[in-house]
């Protein structure tokens, strides 16, 4: 058992299954109290039935005071969690961009507006937010996804180097290909890039859970992703060249 998680009271937002549903189930296996969100309130409730928990369907922007009740006032810790795998480019729709900027990023900012007060009043609370790698990398064909994800990192790593002296944890998970509705969604380009080294939400969890042990802010349940990154920084000219070949693989695909 995770000791900093025993008792604790833990939102989830979009754990009608999924990476949600794993996290959940693995919260209240080690003793959390666990309110269960996502917009398919059918989905919620089956989840939160299965572990004992509380759904608390809606709009992961709109249910922080809600769940805060549910857990009879406290909220320990909230796993940002609900997101949109919103595929194109540079045209998508405005609509589209809009969206996966409200799900993906702004959604992760009204809960810690809504959150950091009393955390930062009483000196500990933690955010768990998940990413993607895509939010330390890329995605082929995701342009609104992409570009999303990466604020959604920059966010988490901004409350981390703001108020880890104030007691703050933060966690951003950054998988690659996750064997989920929301993989399947992404059609060939997830095929090609993500489904070869996909791996089950349960993995997911347990890459977390070692990093609240160890109290690391990035956690990479894809432990390759590491590399790719320090390429990225390291020759940028080189990782653009490569994620090109696979470009272009993709379009001689399609």
């Amino acid at each position: 058992m995770v000791e900093a998680v025993q008792d604790a009271g833990v939102v989830v937002t979009g754990a009608g299954g999924g990476i949600g549903a794993a996290l959940a189930r693995r919260f209240a296996a080690e003793g959390a109290q666990v309110v269960v969100n996502d917009l398919d309130a059918a989905k919620a409730k089956a989840v939160a039935e299965e572990i004992g928990a509380i759904a608390v369907p809606g709009d992961a922007s709109t249910i922080v005071a809600e769940a805060r009740d549910a857990l009879g006032g406290t909220i320990d810790v909230y796993c940002a969690n609900a997101g949109l795998p919103s595929a194109g480019s540079e045209s998508a729709d405005e609509k589209v961009w809009a969206l996966a900027w409200d799900v993906n990023v702004m959604a992760h900012v009204r809960a810690a507006q809504e959150l950091l007060p009393a955390w930062l009043e009483r000196g500990s609370g933690r955010f768990v937010s998940t990413v993607s790698a895509a939010g330390l990398l890329t995605m082929i064909g995701a342009a609104p996804y992409s570009v999303t994800k990466h604020g959604a990192y920059a966010f988490a790593e901004w409350l981390s180097l703001t108020y880890r002296h104030r007691g703050v944890k933060v966690h951003a998970i950054c998988p690659q290909g996750v064997r989920t509705d929301m993989l399947d969604a992404t059609g060939s380009a997830g095929d090609l890039v993500l489904q070869p080294t996909a791996i089950e939400p349960e993995t997911v969890a347990d890459a977390l859970f070692a990093g609240i042990e160890e109290d690391r802010f990035l956690i990479l349940p894809h432990p390759e992703v590491a590399g790719y990154y320090q390429v990225r920084a390291a020759e940028p000219d080189r990782w653009l060249t490569n994620m090109n070949h696979i470009q272009q693989k993709w379009e001689a695909t399609r």
